[in-house]
């Protein structure tokens, strides 16, 4: 393991350039925080699974505990300054303000919708869930739980699952990760939600209201920020009606539609049509749609409106 100079747990000089760094926004410097964050859960892990060992062997002395919490300490540093666990990704983003389609952003989804990219690990998308917020049942104002956000879509996204033939649970986790159960919905200039709860952009086919707003794509495997325009609804119920027609219209999305029964397969397929530009895109739907986050705000929503 080679370390830099400017990685060691030792060196306390990265912090001064940091804080100033954190004064002007700079790019740089939210991303180090951000892996320094993912850093301190990265040792945590080792922390708790050192206390599940069954202790030192019979060479172990006074000081190893010491040294040990030393190793584990620079580990998490080296490991975060990498590709990481995933969830150093989503801080930038959530600190860049991004209004965009983004997975979960406060503590039990993490570890479901960025879990779900190949080098994302499952813990990284639990931290994500608790504080989440969503598109109430009225004129899209803000819920406070992804249960709210469940309640507030789940008849539309039944009624679109029985046209396209796939389960409910995938068009709630398909919107969950594009708008970050509902915290992330694009709004127009005066704060009005689009309802754009599949993040689809606006082009000449479409005749209706449009809102432009700072989104993250994948360009050779790289994020980069780019300015869209997305389509806008004036209802959730008009929001899902839209998807169905725009999937079923456009004979890129055949493969996907013709998904035989298979949740995997319908989202594989939008994947392979280039739906999105996140080369893990279908890989975090399902892991929102099959996390614990998503089976207890389903149960939620259902008993709610069924009532």
């Amino acid at each position: 393991m080679s370390t830099r100079p400017t990685d060691a747990i030792t060196d306390f000089s990265q912090f001064q350039g940091m804080r100033r760094g954190a004064r002007s926004g700079d790019e740089a410097t939210i991303r180090k925080a951000a892996q320094q964050f993912e850093a301190l859960l990265t040792q945590q892990l080792f922390k708790n699974m050192r206390a599940g060992s069954l202790g030192d062997d019979v060479m172990g002395g006074g000081q190893t505990g010491f040294y040990q919490d030393l190793f584990d300490q620079q580990m998490s540093v080296h490991l975060s300054s990498g590709k990481g666990l995933g969830l150093a990704d989503m801080l930038v983003r959530q600190l860049r303000g991004s209004s965009a389609a983004q997975p979960g952003d406060s503590a039990a989804t993490t570890l479901e919708a960025a879990a779900a990219s190949g080098s994302h690990h499952a813990f990284a998308l639990q931290s994500q869930a608790n504080d989440v917020s969503g598109a109430s049942a009225t004129a899209g104002s803000a819920g406070k739980t992804p249960e709210a956000f469940v309640q507030a879509i789940l008849p539309h996204a039944e009624r679109a699952a029985r046209e396209l033939g796939v389960p409910a649970r995938v068009l709630v986790a398909q919107a969950a990760l594009e708008t970050g159960w509902g915290k992330h919905a694009i709004k127009d200039a005066d704060g009005k939600s689009s309802f754009n709860f599949f993040g689809i952009k606006s082009d000449r086919r479409w005749q209706g209201d449009a809102v432009s707003t700072t989104t993250t794509e994948f360009v050779d495997g790289e994020e980069q920020r780019q300015q869209a325009d997305f389509r806008s609804y004036d209802s959730a119920g008009e929001a899902f009606d839209n998807y169905v027609d725009f999937l079923k219209s456009n004979p890129r999305y055949a493969q996907a539609l013709n998904h035989g029964g298979s949740a995997s397969h319908f989202v594989q397929g939008l994947q392979n049509a280039g739906y999105a530009t996140d080369p893990a895109y279908a890989d975090k739907i399902m892991k929102i749609a099959n996390g614990p986050t998503m089976q207890l705000a389903l149960a939620s929503g259902r008993r709610s409106y069924a009532v």
